[in-house]
């Protein structure tokens, strides 16, 4: 198939789909200015080849959605998502309007802590946290006299940043192979695949019979079971995708 037919295929099963799950990497934040991991200028990339890391086109805290992350908020208004699982911590789909309860953000969200024994999110600002003082709250960081606790149950609250070796939060993560189980279509944008066992998800939802399209400048494990693989540039695909959906669910 040519880009033209990948992109009314991919189209038309993201428009009949009934339980679309997308699942995105790093890849779909570059548009908003932050650099990839394993994409030709990635961070990864650039180490292998003895290269410094890629500076961030802009500050943390003027990172915005882009393009990208609105047209996964525009499949939920059309109620046509029916979960959005990420490896990112930029905390962008958050920020983009997608609620908690269909998103899993499974390498955590650098905005939120968490409690450990009731398992509530909260905004730094919310916990009372001062990092200046309390330091970034890691798992693996000890507990100190006075530091605050939960507000809502007085569990200890820390940093839900995933680090190396840290693991990974169990309901989202149950939730996400659940949800991948029972997909019609599993849309992945941005992303390697190699940081297991998110990575695992793609293959879980082949498995169980869905559709798998995969857009990712670069390899992945999955290229060869893909039933649409696009070797492009997100911003090459996405718009067009979802200009033909409007169409389609807007006519059916």
């Amino acid at each position: 198939m040519d880009l033209e037919e990948k992109i009314n295929l991919a189209a038309r099963w993201i428009a009949e789909s009934e339980r679309l799950v997308i699942f995105t990497g790093a890849g779909i934040s570059t548009g908003s200015g932050l650099p990839d991991y394993r994409g030709p200028d990635g961070v990864w990339t650039r180490r292998d080849k003895g290269l410094p890391p890629p500076k961030p086109k802009v500050a943390w805290d003027q990172v915005k959605p882009n393009p990208s992350h609105y047209a996964i908020v525009e499949l939920m208004e059309m109620g046509k998502l029916n979960y959005l699982i990420s490896q990112n911590v930029d905390g962008l789909h958050a920020k983009s309007g997608i609620p908690f309860d269909i998103l899993a953000e499974l390498h955590g969200n650098q905005f939120f802590m968490k409690c450990l024994s009731c398992n509530k999110k909260m905004l730094f600002e919310e916990a009372g946290w001062d990092k200046s003082k309390w330091g970034p709250g890691y798992r693996t960081h000890p507990v100190r006299e006075g530091q605050p606790s939960c507000p809502h149950c007085e569990g200890r609250i820390i940093s839900s940043i995933v680090n190396f070796g840290d693991p990974l939060p169990y309901d989202e993560l149950e939730e996400s192979m659940r949800r991948s189980e029972n997909s019609d279509v599993f849309f992945v944008v941005g992303s390697s695949l190699v940081v297991t066992p998110a990575a695992n998800m793609p293959g879980v939802a082949k498995q169980n019979g869905a559709k798998l399209i995969l857009l990712n400048k670069g390899d992945t494990p999955y290229d060869h079971v893909a039933d649409i693989r696009f070797d492009n540039l997100i911003e090459e695909v996405l718009p067009p995708i979802m200009e033909k959906v409007r169409l389609m669910v807007k006519s059916s």
